[in-house]
C-alpha cells in the first residue's frame, strides 16, 4: 500500500480558496535545494539542544525519524500537495521528521490520523534511513510561490521541534515570511507569534502591505488588532484628523509657524482633494465667523461698566480678532494653494456687516497701540482672494465679482486714510490691491464697471504718473464706451 495514496489537499483555515499576495513570496535564487538539503544534514542544531521539545527527537536526524517529508518547488499547482512519490528527483529536498513532533501542526495531525493506522513502522528504524527506506512514512508538500519559500518551510518545521519562536521570529519581514507557512501548515503556535510580533512592531510601507494581504487568513480574534492598525474607525477618519491638526496648528502651539508649515504640507500631500476642501471650509468659516463677532463686539458694545473694564475688554476684543485674523489669513493661502477656494471667495464677498464694522473700528485710533497689525492682516486676505478671481484661478460669477469689489474697496479707503505713516510694506500692499480691485471691474458689464470706478478715485495721487493703473482701467472703460453699438449688440439691460 502506498501510504500516500489519498493524501488529502492541504486544508484551508477559512471556507473560501483565498491565494496569498505575491508580496509573501521570499526568493529562494540565492541558495539550491542540494545546498539546503546538504546543510541540513551536516549543521549543528545549536536552538534544538537549547530549546528541545522532546529531547528524544532533533529536527532532521535521520537515525530516529519515521517521516520523511519530500519537499520540492510546485509552480505548476500552487495550492495542492503533490502526492506522486515516483516524481522525485535530484533537486528535490529530504526532511526526517517525527510523528509525535509533527502532531503539533494540525495539518500534519490531520494527515497522519487518517493515513498512520497499518503504517507505523514494528521494529527500530535502521541507524540510518534513506529516503526509500520502506519503514519510513513518506509525505509530499509542493512549495508553491504563493505559500512561501523552502527555507520558510524549513524554519516553521524545526519550530516544531524547538519552539524557539523569539529568536527566529526577529523581524516584520521574518515573522510576514513564517506567517503564510504556518497558516498552511496549521500551527497555531507559530501563527500566534507571527501575529503577536506584528501587533508590537513597526512597519514599512511594502511590509503594511504584507500584512493587509494575509489579515483575510486570520480569524476575526486573532487579525483584530492588526485590522485596528490599518483600518479607519469611519469614513470620515481622515476629515476628523485634518480638523484636529490644522486646530492645533492654529491655537496649541506658542510658535506656530512651523507646525503651520508641516500641516500646510500634510494638505498637499493629502490624496483626496475633497477631504481637504470640506476641512478648510469649516476651519474658514469658524473663524471667519470669530473675527466678525469679535468686531461686532468692539464696534458695537452692549456692556456697561468702568471705565479700565470697558477698555480691557474693547483690548480683548481686538486681540481676538487679530489672532484669529492671522488664521484666517493661513487658512485662505492655503486654499489658494489647493485651488478649493471658491466657497471662501462667496463667503467673502456676502460680508457688507463685516466691512461696516472694520470701517467703524479702523477709524479710531485704539487698535494703534493694541493690534497695529490687524489692517495688513484684513487686507491681506481680502487680496489674496480677489488676486485669485482676477486671474482665473477661481471662477467667481458676475454677482460675487461686483461685490468683492463693492464691499472691500471702502475697507482699503479706510485703511488708507487712517493708517499713517504707510510703511513701505502697507504700501505695497495697497498697491497691489488697487489694481486687483481695477483688473476684476474691467470683467464686469460697462454700468457696473462705471460705477465703481468712480469710487477709485481715491487711488490717485499728486502725480498722474505714479498711478498708472487708475489711468489704465479709466482708458480701458472709455475706449469700450466709444465703441460704436450695433442694434445685434445690443443687450437687454
Amino acid at each position: 500500500m502506498n501510504p500516500n495514496a489519498g493524501v488529502p489537499k492541504k486544508r484551508q483555515r477559512t471556507a473560501a480558496t483565498r491565494h496569498y499576495s505575491s508580496s509573501t513570496i521570499s526568493s529562494v535564487s540565492d541558495i539550491t535545494l542540494t545546498e539546503l538539503s546538504q546543510s541540513l544534514h551536516h549543521r549543528p542544531s545549536t536552538s534544538t539542544t537549547t530549546f528541545p521539545t522532546n529531547d528524544a527527537f532533533h529536527f532532521n536526524d535521520a537515525s530516529t525519524a519515521d517521516v520523511v517529508l519530500r519537499l520540492f518547488i510546485d509552480a505548476a499547482s500552487p495550492l495542492e500537495t503533490s502526492t506522486s512519490v515516483d516524481s522525485v528527483s535530484n533537486s528535490d529536498l529530504h526532511v526526517y521528521l517525527h510523528s509525535d513532533i509533527l502532531l503539533r501542526s494540525k495539518y500534519f495531525s490531520a494527515l497522519l490520523s487518517d493515513r498512520w493506522i497499518g503504517h507505523v513502522p514494528t521494529h527500530p528504524p535502521p541507524p540510518e534511513h534513506s529516503p526509500d527506506d520502506p519503514d519510513l512514512f513518506r509525505l509530499n508538500l509542493g512549495v508553491s510561490p504563493a505559500s512561501g519559500s523552502i527555507q520558510s518551510h524549513l524554519t516553521v518545521l524545526e519550530l516544531l521541534y524547538t519552539n524557539d519562536f523569539a529568536t527566529a521570529i526577529d523581524s516584520a519581514s521574518t515573522a510576514l515570511d513564517l506567517l503564510p507557512v504556518a497558516l498552511e501548515l496549521l500551527f497555531e503556535e507559530c501563527v500566534r507569534w507571527c501575529v503577536d510580533f506584528l501587533e508590537a512592531v513597526p512597519w514599512t510601507e511594502e511590509e503594511e502591505k504584507r500584512v493587509v494581504s494575509l489579515i483575510p487568513f486570520l480569524s476575526e480574534e486573532e487579525s483584530k488588532e492588526l485590522v485596528a492598525r490599518v483600518s479607519p474607525v469611519g469614513e470620515d477618519s481622515s476629515e476628523a484628523m485634518l480638523q484636529g491638526l490644522i486646530s492645533s496648528a492654529m491655537n496649541n502651539y506658542q510658535n506656530t509657524a512651523f507646525v503651520k508649515a508641516f500641516v500646510g504640507k500634510i494638505l498637499r500631500d493629502l490624496s483626496s482633494r475633497e477631504t481637504a476642501k470640506r476641512v478648510l471650509e469649516k476651519a474658514f468659516k469658524r473663524s471667519l465667523k470669530t473675527v466678525k463677532e469679535s468686531l461686532e463686539d468692539y464696534s458695537s458694545p452692549v456692556f456697561r461698566g468702568d471705565h479700565n473694564e470697558t477698555e480691557a475688554i474693547q483690548r480683548l476684543n481686538l486681540h481676538k480678532a487679530s489672532t484669529n485674523g492671522k488664521h484666517l489669513l493661513w487658512l485662505v493661502e492655503r486654499m489658494i494653494e489647493l485651488k478649493v477656494a471658491d466657497v471662501a471667495v462667496k463667503e467673502w464677498s456676502e460680508q457688507a456687516p463685516f466691512t461696516a464694522d472694520l470701517q467703524r473700528a479702523f477709524r479710531d485710533d485704539a487698535w494703534r497701540n493694541i493690534v497695529p497689525g490687524l489692517p495688513a492682516v484684513i487686507l491681506r486676505c481680502t487680496c489674496k482672494l480677489a488676486n485669485a478671481v482676477s486671474t482665473g484661478s477661481i471662477l467667481a460669477s458676475r454677482q460675487v465679482r461686483r461685490k468683492l469689489v463693492e464691499d472691500w474697496l471702502p475697507v482699503l479707503v479706510v485703511c488708507k486714510d487712517n493708517v499713517s505713516p504707510i510703511s513701505p510694506s502697507n504700501k505695497s500692499l495697497y498697491l497691489e490691491l488697487e489694481e486687483t480691485f481695477l483688473r476684476i471691474i474691467s470683467t464686469l458689464p460697462m454700468l457696473d464697471a462705471q460705477e465703481l470706478l468712480q469710487r477709485c478715485l481715491s487711488f490717485s495721487t499728486r502725480n498722474v504718473e505714479d498711478c498708472p493703473h487708475l489711468v489704465r482701467a479709466f482708458n480701458t472703460w472709455f475706449r469700450r464706451a466709444a465703441r460704436p453699438l450695433k442694434p445685434d449688440c445690443l443687450l437687454d439691460q
